[in-house]
């Protein structure tokens, strides 16, 4: 069974010969470290539609990492031989380790000659390689890294943002020229109007944090119309909802059927995992229905959403209050993916969804 809408995102652990496998019949994209050209290799070869592309760190060098090849665009020993002003420093002069993440450094994202580098190193290394492109990690919003502003210079969280505003464009175009794609980690593009749009301009977008914080730590209902109204813009999206890293997890179907609910008919791909866990692959059957076209813009019955399309239907409840279930009639002729026929209505707990096909 491919996944006509799944997701692999696998930057932890060394991949195994079954998970390239399993990734070939199950996965229509995939996010690897960039080390595994040779994984990028295969899945291309088996899977020539497969889009395949590497992870690549926007706002911080990795003092453990001895290369030759980097998760950051400008590796910390080049960095250190550049100057210390590719550094970001707090204002008693001090470098900056990100909190919880030992050995990640933040970089001066808005010095000229570090997005330059960053670019330039970037270009070279997916220059004829088998990368479709990059996921540009850390495309921050917010002080998500113990940061604390003011840092040196006065600069605030406003100001990393404006800085990052000018090197994904930068790197866009320089990967768009040599045919490949940009897609950052737009962190809560929500908040910012129009943010989602002017970063996912050059391939598109990557949310990790789709609907909720963590398995149990959702976004109320108007934030996640808000999430879903900045996320219809261009290129490939791939979305993550935050689970328990158990397929069975409410979630993975909470943020599938949403996903095809407010953002068909090109929703995009989609996985749930825990927090950080990117070492498995993580599938379930419904990544491989594909719903078609809608028939109808989002119905809504409160805080429930529905939608129809020419291969199926699905429905989420986005109540946060544990009694506020929502039922929907289901359209005939429809069925799950064992083949059991649809009932003629469902009753949904909040935070759940669903999704039916012909």
């Amino acid at each position: 069974m491919v996944g006509t809408h799944g997701a692999w995102v696998r930057y932890g652990d060394v991949i195994t010969d079954a998970e390239v496998d399993f990734a070939v019949e199950h996965y229509a994209v995939a996010i690897l470290q960039p080390w595994e050209s040779s994984v990028a290799v295969r899945l291309k070869q088996a899977r020539s539609d497969m889009t395949v592309i590497c992870y690549k760190c926007l706002s911080s060098s990795r003092s453990y990492e001895r290369g030759p090849i980097y998760t950051s665009g400008v590796s910390h020993e080049e960095a250190e031989e550049s100057g210390e002003h590719w550094f970001a420093h707090r204002e008693s002069g001090e470098r900056i380790e990100w909190a919880h993440y030992t050995g990640h450094w933040q970089m001066a994202v808005w010095e000229a000659d570090y997005c330059e580098r960053w670019c330039d190193n970037v270009t070279d290394e997916l220059a004829d390689s088998p990368w479709d492109g990059v996921m540009a990690d850390n495309d921050v919003y917010d002080d998500y890294y113990g940061l604390r502003p003011p840092i040196e210079g006065g600069r605030s969280m406003h100001d990393i943002r404006v800085a990052l505003d000018r090197l994904v464009p930068m790197a866009g175009v320089r990967l768009n020229s040599i045919g490949k794609i940009l897609l950052p980690n737009i962190a809560e593009s929500r908040r910012e109007k129009g943010r989602w749009a002017r970063h996912s301009a050059f391939g598109g977008g990557f949310e990790e944090v789709w609907l909720a914080y963590g398995p149990d730590d959702y976004f109320d209902a108007q934030t996640c119309l808000s999430q879903a109204n900045e996320l219809r813009g261009p290129g490939l999206r791939i979305l993550r909802t935050a689970s328990d890293g158990n397929e069975s997890h409410p979630n993975f179907l909470y943020g599938l059927a949403a996903m095809w609910v407010f953002l068909g008919p090109h929703p995009g791909c989609f996985t749930a995992t825990a927090h950080d866990g990117y070492s498995s692959t993580p599938f379930v059957a419904e990544l491989g229905v594909d719903l078609g076209e809608p028939d109808e813009d989002p119905c809504q019955r409160g805080n429930g959403w529905s939608r129809s399309f020419s291969a199926g239907w699905a429905a989420v409840n986005l109540n946060s209050n544990r009694r506020r279930k929502v039922t929907f009639r289901v359209p005939p002729g429809l069925h799950d993916t064992n083949g059991t026929p649809a009932p003629p209505q469902v009753t949904l707990e909040p935070h759940h969804g669903i999704l039916y096909q012909r």
